[in-house]
């Protein structure tokens, strides 16, 4: 049986970036403003002139600030405002996650944010290499069918540092409508031999595919189109 082919998600933080990646092999956007922060809420206009730039899906982060993952009822109130604006722009999904103090899932924020969303999927995002046991909570998120994505780097920086977290993960998340999808730390040279070694068929890009790998750096339409093509090898 042939594998399904690779989806590529690529990090945009600019209308510019979200058309250059479309042009050139990303099969979805996520889209997030301050990406030395790891990713917080973009703009509403910013949203709306991704999804009208492209004809891609756009997920569209959400998170008010980076302190922590953990958040208070302001912090609440603005998260579901946030969702219900993005719902309204035709955006794919929202990208999400929320952990209590003792480091499990924050249950009543994610079905709260859930809510709001009002059928909107969902990625759960790295909060998930934040938590005490990443199989105990990704088995909480098997529980919610509008959760489709987790990106993980297998609870390690580099996703490249946890391959066994990361094939075990795909195999316990096998036959749900939840797909891994690995990022942080994966390279255009070493991504190949990452999905031979762990399964997964959904990879997250980010600094890799710029110019120098920088994260400030404009997304580099070579090295972009050069990843693309290699993923429909494997």
């Amino acid at each position: 049986m042939k594998m399904k082919q690779v989806l590529l998600e690529v990090i945009g933080t600019t209308r510019e970036e979200v058309v250059t990646a479309a042009r050139n092999g990303a099969d979805r956007i996520e889209l997030i403003t301050a990406i030395t922060e790891g990713g917080l809420t973009p703009s509403l206009g910013l949203v709306q002139e991704a999804v009208e730039a492209v004809d891609i899906p756009v997920n569209v982060m959400i998170r008010p600030h980076s302190r922590s993952f953990q958040y208070d009822a302001d912090d609440m109130r603005t998260i579901v405002a946030d969702v219900r604006l993005i719902r309204s722009t035709g955006a794919n999904a929202i990208v999400f996650g929320a952990l209590t103090p003792e480091g499990t899932i924050d249950k009543a924020a994610l079905e709260q944010v859930l809510e709001a969303a009002d059928g909107l999927p969902m990625t759960f995002h790295r909060a998930v290499d934040e938590t005490r046991d990443i199989y105990e909570a990704l088995d909480v998120l098997l529980g919610y069918p509008q959760i489709t994505s987790v990106l993980t780097s297998g609870g390690q920086p580099s996703a490249l540092q946890a391959t066994d977290v990361i094939a075990e993960m795909v195999r316990r998340a096998e036959g749900s409508s939840l797909a891994i999808l690995a990022g942080s730390g994966l390279t255009v040279e070493s991504v190949g031999g990452f999905i031979q070694e762990t399964g997964v068929r959904h990879v997250h890009f980010g600094s890799n595919v710029r110019q120098g790998t920088r994260a400030l750096s404009p997304i580099d339409p070579e090295r972009l189109s050069g990843l693309a093509a290699l993923l429909r090898t494997v």
